[in-house]
């Protein structure tokens, strides 16, 4: 019996409970708790020991993990599946682009800001079909733009090559504003607790049901498509 009893507490030795994971992670992520620590072991994210007693037993590697996982969820705003598919590679030996990265060299760093004049040359829009999309509330009015309005604006002009003007897009802001509507209403339980678990959840459910709409939408324009083009 006191040999079997050393072997059980043997893989215990040096690892810690999830009040000392908690007092060295807390100091850098204030709101974390025991509840979300356990969440994040219900994702994928870590998987600590178990004792006899069926406590948990974080090593240090665990605490690492969480860490790095806790500040890509806090500084890049990342669902945790993203998170949980990058330490997979990790731990399958390779090494990924942290998510969020762009990979370097790009002709524009990160963040580049395009002024007016700028945003016409990189989209190919005329002046004309820019004001239109900012008087109908696509574009802002603003002094400088990012990427996605350089994107957005050339999907603009490739639409308009056909007949499809800003006045006719706008009719998709508004259907993407209808989307948030009903995400924000699937989500309410969760956006209304203020527990750090239940905002991570919404964080990881809210970008899978915009993902669930686009599918729902594309079947929907597919079906269209193939009746009007037999």
């Amino acid at each position: 019996m006191p040999a079997a009893s050393a072997r059980g507490s043997a893989p215990a030795a040096g690892l810690l409970g999830i009040g000392q994971v908690l007092s060295r992670l807390t100091p850098e992520f204030p709101t974390l708790t025991s509840s979300k620590l356990r969440f994040l072991e219900v994702q994928g994210i870590v998987t600590p020991t178990r004792t006899e007693s069926g406590y948990r037993k974080f090593s240090s590697a665990d605490v690492d993990r969480l860490r790095l996982a806790l500040q890509l969820q806090r500084d890049h705003y990342l669902p945790l599946g993203v998170i949980r598919d990058y330490l997979e590679e990790i731990d399958a030996g390779r090494d990924p682009l942290t998510p969020g990265q762009q990979p370097p060299p790009t002709i524009h760093p990160q963040g580049r800001r395009y002024r007016r004049d700028e945003l016409l040359s990189a989209s190919g829009a005329a002046p004309q079909l820019l004001n239109e999309a900012i008087s109908t509330g696509i574009l802002p009015a603003a002094e400088s733009y990012g990427e996605t309005s350089v994107t957005l604006l050339r999907s603009i002009v490739a639409l308009d090559r056909h007949g499809i003007e800003p006045r006719h897009v706008r009719a998709l802001r508004q259907s993407a504003e209808r989307d948030v509507s009903l995400i924000e209403q699937a989500l309410a339980p969760l956006l209304h607790r203020t527990d750090a678990s239940s905002r991570a959840r919404a964080s990881e459910v809210g970008p899978e049901l915009a993902r669930r709409l686009d599918e729902v939408r594309a079947v929907f324009v597919r079906a269209a498509l193939s009746r009007l083009l037999p």
